[in-house]
């Protein structure tokens, strides 16, 4: 049983991550590019991503490992022999239900507390790319603003904006001096203040001029060196603000601290129970995958398993809903989280002892054969089709 279930479990964990991660990627790739910094914050984003993928991704990894599993046993017709022999779903659910008690207490941790830290860290790094804060590159063929009062436009960039060709730039102060650089080729290079940073100029010529000239003065150059003050970057704000950024410890202090926003109490509080429910409905899916994985006899029909795709994304979405709605203080999230959660156990604990207890019991019985009648009717429809072209 053990290997039955890895293989399916693990594959289907690791393409569900690499789907949901290559989605945002593309995104990631975009936003980068638009706001000019460098390719390896794309790769640290998704790091901070990848705890809430997970805890989306191992529910139907473990649901589907189980339930392939249990489907090839009854193909096989090794169910059947596993039960004449006495060996029925209850001892055969053991090992399933430890891979479940592992994966719960494994995405407890995620979603209590990586998933915030990860969720803060990646709001972070959005926050100091859009500021400038992690050694952006310049955005080529545009007029870049180095703070208030230069602009600088390049040709080329290389090294991740640290060499630049066909450089133009043009500074003005209160003074009223203004200086207009046009280089062949630029560097950045750092100097002991952090707030300074030196662009070393090569091959091009230099137009100053101030208001007591007569006429500005142009001088060419082999080497010129332009110190730049960076801007002023703002401290992102602290941990917390958000309740998606608040571990399970928190949430509850959060939800029951009389001196916190009353907005904020009733997210946190939403989102506790939000949680917990998620990771509660795990506890359900050994049944709800031997449910939905032995199809009638002298059928292979693979309804069940895109019918237990569809009842955990519908579990989701009406969490998700009932958040929302606890969130806005509309409801109780007693009421809009557990009582779907109530309905849903109730329901697989049907499915489950229909299969389980139920001489010849099939829990989407009726399903299957409307499935069948509907598959059965469109291969006729077509078999006409092509009789009739045929002639």
């Amino acid at each position: 049983m053990f290997r039955l279930i890895i293989l399916p479990l693990v594959g289907t964990l690791v393409i569900a991550a690499m789907l949901l991660v290559l989605d945002k990627m593309l995104r990631l790739f975009d936003f980068v590019a638009k706001e000019g910094g460098p390719v390896s914050v794309v790769w640290q984003m998704l790091a901070n991503l990848v705890p809430e993928y997970l805890s989306m991704a191992i529910p139907v990894g473990l649901l589907l490992g189980i339930l392939l599993a249990f489907r090839k046993l009854a193909l096989s017709s090794e169910l059947d022999v596993f039960r004449a022999v006495g060996l029925g779903y209850r001892r055969l659910l053991f090992v399933p239900y430890l891979f479940t008690i592992g994966f719960v207490l494994l995405n407890l941790v995620i979603v209590g507390y990586l998933q915030p830290m990860a969720r803060y860290s990646y709001e972070n790094l959005q926050f100091e790319l859009r500021q400038g804060a992690l050694g952006a590159s310049i955005k080529v063929g545009e007029f870049n603003r180095l703070g208030s009062d230069m602009t600088l436009r390049v040709e080329r960039s290389e090294n991740e904006g640290t060499d630049l060709y066909g450089i133009f730039v043009r500074t003005t102060t209160d003074e009223g001096r203004d200086l207009a650089v046009a280089a062949e080729q630029g560097t950045f290079m750092g100097t002991d203040d952090p707030d300074t940073i030196l662009l070393r100029l090569t091959h091009g010529r230099l137009v100053h001029d101030e208001a007591d000239f007569s006429r500005p003065r142009v001088l060419s150059f082999e080497s010129h060196d332009l110190p730049i003050n960076l801007p002023r970057v703002d401290a992102f704000r602290g941990r917390g603000g958000i309740h998606r950024e608040l571990t399970l410890p928190e949430l509850v202090r959060v939800g029951d601290d009389p001196r916190a926003p009353p907005d904020l109490r009733m997210a946190s509080r939403a989102n506790f129970h939000y949680r917990l429910a998620e990771v509660a409905m795990m506890f359900l899916l050994p049944l709800l995958a031997v449910a939905l994985a032995v199809p009638p006899k002298r059928s292979s029909s693979a309804l069940g398993v895109f019918l237990s795709i569809v009842i955990v994304v519908t579990y989701h979405k009406i969490c998700q809903y009932g958040e929302d709605a606890a969130a806005l203080g509309l409801v109780s999230p007693w009421i809009s989280l557990w009582v779907p959660f109530v309905v849903f156990s109730a329901m697989i604990a049907w499915m489950y002892y229909q299969i389980a207890y139920v001489p010849g019991g099939q829990p989407i019985g009726a399903l299957e054969r409307a499935f069948s009648k509907t598959f059965s009717a469109v291969k006729s429809l077509f078999r006409r089709r092509r009789t009739v072209a045929a002639d």
